[in-house]
C-alpha cells in the first residue's frame, strides 16, 4: 500500500448509509405501479432474463396485471424472449412510449428503439438518461408488478434505479456454482446497502433433467451448497428451476415455457417461483 492513501481499515473512509443518502432525490413511484420487482444477478449467462421472462408471465396467469422493464440496456434480451422482434412502440397524446404486449404482460425494452444487431456504445451519462426516460416516460396504465429485468453485476443501471424508485423487493438470480455465488455476495449486499427487501434467491439450473430416463444430474453443482449460502445471508431459496432442452429451444424462439409447455417441471417452477414472490408483496 502506499503510504499517505486511505485504507479500507480507516473509520473516515468507511461506507456510511447516512452520508450515502445526502443529496439523493426522493424516490419516486412510477405513476400506476403498485409494485416493482427486480430481478438481478451477480454475472451474466446464469438465465436472469429467462426467470424474470417466466416470473412475469406466470404472474400474469394468476390474473395480475404485469409489465416487464428490460433495464439492460447493453444488452437487451425480452424483444427476443418475448417475440416482439423488430417492433415498435407507439407514443400516447403525451409523447410517452406505449409498451409492447405479449403473453397478457406489457413490455418496455431499449431493443425496441435499436436494432437487434447494433450495440450500444454510450457513455454512463447517456445510459442514465436512456434509463430515466425508460422509468418515467411510458405508459404503464395500472399494473399490479412491474418486474425489471437488472442487468448483471452492481453497477451505475442499478444504482439508479434503487436510488431513484421504491422497490418492493429483489429476486436474485444464481447457478449453483461456486464462481456464480461469489457475485451473488455482492449482489445481495449491494440491495442491504440500498435497503431494498430480498424476497430470496433463485438456483437457476439446479439439475438436469435426462428427457429419456428422467435422471437428475446436477451439473453445475449440490444445491446444498447455495441453500447453505443463502442462509448465511439470510435468505430463502425461492425457486429451483431444472435445466432442459426446452428451456432453451422454447425461449430462443420467444415462447416461454408457462406458456408453450404449462405442463413441464420447468413451467410449474416457475409458477411457484410467482406463488412465493406475489405472496410477500403487501
Amino acid at each position: 500500500m502506499h503510504p499517505g492513501l486511505p485504507t479500507n481499515t480507516d473509520h473516515k473512509f468507511k461506507p456510511n448509509a447516512d452520508r450515502m443518502r445526502q443529496g439523493l432525490p426522493a424516490k419516486r413511484p412510477i405513476a400506476g405501479v403498485k409494485h416493482v420487482v427486480a430481478v438481478s444477478s451477480g454475472k451474466g449467462g446464469v438465465g436472469k432474463s429467462t426467470t424474470a421472462v417466466n416470473l412475469a408471465v406466470a404472474m400474469a396467469q394468476r390474473q395480475k396485471a404485469v409489465g416487464i422493464l428490460d433495464a439492460d440496456l447493453y444488452g437487451p434480451s425480452i424483444p427476443r424472449l418475448m417475440n416482439l422482434r423488430n417492433t415498435e412502440p407507439a407514443m400516447d397524446e403525451h409523447n410517452r412510449l406505449l409498451p409492447l404486449s405479449n403473453y397478457g404482460v406489457q413490455c418496455m425494452s431499449m431493443g425496441f428503439l435499436v436494432r437487434e444487431e447494433d450495440p450500444v456504445v454510450w457513455r454512463g451519462m447517456m445510459i442514465m438518461k436512456a434509463l430515466e426516460q425508460l422509468l418515467r416516460q411510458v405508459n404503464w396504465g395500472s399494473l399490479d408488478v412491474l418486474v425489471v429485468d437488472m442487468p448483471p453485476g452492481t453497477g451505475d443501471t442499478q444504482l439508479t434505479l434503487t436510488q431513484q424508485i421504491p422497490l418492493a423487493g429483489a429476486v436474485i438470480v444464481s447457478t449453483p456454482q461456486d464462481i456464480a455465488l461469489l457475485d451473488v455476495i455482492k449482489g445481495v449486499n449491494m440491495f442491504k446497502k440500498v435497503e431494498v427487501p430480498l424476497l430470496g434467491l433463485v438456483e437457476n439450473m439446479s439439475h438436469f433433467a435426462c428427457p429419456k430416463c428422467h435422471h437428475e444430474s446436477h451439473i453445475f453443482g449440490d444445491p446444498a451448497n447455495l441453500a447453505a449460502k443463502a442462509a448465511k445471508l439470510g435468505m430463502d431459496v425461492i425457486g429451483r428451476i431444472p435445466l432442459t432442452e426446452a428451456v432453451c429451444t422454447l425461449s430462443d424462439a420467444g415462447k416461454p415455457p408457462v406458456v408453450a409447455a404449462p405442463d413441464s417441471a420447468e413451467a410449474r417452477a416457475y409458477r411457484e417461483l410467482a406463488d412465493k414472490v406475489l405472496a410477500q408483496l403487501k
